[in-house]
C-alpha cells in the first residue's frame, strides 16, 4: 500500500490563502494526517493527547480566548501549536493574527494562512482535499467501467477476456474507466477506483493493439474515476466445480484497503455472452440493493410449493 503526504504549499495554492507568516521553506512541510485541529485544550494549557501533525485552525472562539489570556499563557501554548511536527495553521473569517503568534512563528518560520472563509466551511474544505489527497492507495489487475452507474471492477487470470468484454461492454453503451491497472483509493469510506494518466482512455485488444476508446467512440463513454460497487470475478469454466445456480449460497466479499466489496464469480466458457452476463449480474446487484432479492424470492416460492404438496398429501 503507497504511503502519501502533501505538502502545505498544496494547501495553499489549492485555496489561494493569504500568507502571514514563514517563507518559500516553510511550505515545504509535510501533511499526513487529513484531519485539523482546533486548539481549545491546548490554549487552555491542556497538551496531553494532542495531535500535533494536523493542521491547526483558529476560528472564532479562539481567537477571542486568546484575547483573554496573559501574555505567559499565550506564549507557553503559542509555543506548543507551532511545534515542529504541526504544518501549519491558518484563522479563519479574516481574523487578525495574534501579535505573540506572529513573533514565535516568525522565529521558527511557522507558516501561517488567513482565509476569508467561516471557520466549518474552511474545516470540510480542507478535510475533503486532504482525505482525497492522502487517500490509501494500492493499484489491481483488471478492467473498471461504468455499467448502469455502478463501478465494477473485472478481474480474473490473464486470458479471461477482460479487455474484450470491456469492449463489448462499451458498444452496449457503458463507460470504460481503466484497463488492466486500476488504482484504488479509499476515500472515506469508499474505494474510488481511477486509471494511471498514461493509460487513461485506452483499451488494449489482443490481436489488435491499443484502442484510444474515446477517439473510437466518442468522449462520453470514459470516465476519469467512479466508485468500486461490485466485483466479478472471471474464472475458467471448470466442468467438476459445484457453480451457484441459484443465488443463495452465502455471499462473497473482496477486501480492498479493509471495504469489503460484494463480489461475484463467474465461470467463462465459450458460447457464453459475458457481456449480457455481467449485465444482468449488475442489474440483479441493484435490485438486490433496492430490497429485491431475486434468490429469496425464488427460494419462498419452492417452500410455499412444498407445503402445498404437503396439504395435498394428507
Amino acid at each position: 500500500m503507497e504511503e502519501k503526504t502533501a505538502s502545505v504549499r498544496c494547501l495553499q495554492e489549492k485555496f489561494q490563502f493569504e500568507q502571514l507568516c514563514g517563507d518559500e521553506r516553510s511550505l515545504d512541510r509535510e501533511i499526513v494526517i487529513a484531519d485539523t485541529n482546533r486548539p481549545g485544550l491546548e490554549l487552555a494549557g491542556f497538551f496531553d493527547y494532542s495531535q500535533a501533525k494536523r493542521i491547526v485552525v483558529l476560528g472564532d472562539k479562539e481567537i477571542a480566548y486568546i484575547a483573554t489570556m496573559s501574555e505567559e499563557k499565550q506564549r507557553i501554548s503559542f509555543d506548543f501549536i507551532t511545534h515542529d511536527n504541526t504544518p501549519g495553521l491558518v484563522i479563519s473569517k479574516g481574523h487578525q493574527c495574534p501579535p505573540i503568534l506572529m513573533e514565535i512563528a516568525k522565529a521558527k518560520n511557522f507558516p501561517i494562512f488567513r482565509s476569508t472563509l467561516p471557520t466549518f466551511r474552511l474545516i470540510i474544505m480542507m478535510i475533503t482535499y486532504l482525505d482525497e489527497v492522502l487517500a490509501p492507495a494500492i493499484c489491481v489487475h483488471g478492467v473498471l467501467m461504468s455499467i448502469y452507474g455502478k463501478g465494477v471492477l473485472i478481474r480474473g487470470t490473464s486470458g479471461m477476456g477482460k479487455s474484450e468484454i470491456a469492449l463489448e461492454l462499451i458498444r452496449r453503451g457503458h463507460m470504460l474507466v481503466a484497463d488492466d491497472r486500476v488504482d484504488c483509493y479509499r476515500v472515506h469510506n469508499h474505494i474510488n477506483g481511477r486509471s494511471p494518466q498514461l493509460l487513461q482512455g485506452m483499451l488494449e485488444i489482443r490481436g489488435i493493439g491499443i484502442i484510444n476508446v474515446s477517439r473510437m467512440f466518442g468522449a462520453s463513454y470514459v470516465l476519469p474515476n467512479v466508485d468500486i460497487d461490485f466485483e466479478v470475478y472471471l474464472e475458467k469454466w471448470n466442468d467438476r466445480a459445484d457453480y451457484d445456480r441459484v443465488g443463495i449460497e452465502e455471499k462473497k466479499y473482496e477486501d480492498i484497503l479493509d471495504i469489503q466489496i460484494p463480489k461475484l464469480v463467474i465461470p467463462v466458457r465459450e458460447g457464453r455472452s459475458m457481456a449480457v452476463i455481467i449485465e444482468s449480474a449488475v442489474t440483479n446487484f441493484t435490485l438486490s440493493e433496492m430490497g429485491m432479492n431475486s434468490a429469496k424470492e425464488f427460494e419462498a416460492r419452492v417452500l410455499e410449493y412444498i407445503a402445498e404438496n404437503a396439504k395435498t398429501a394428507r
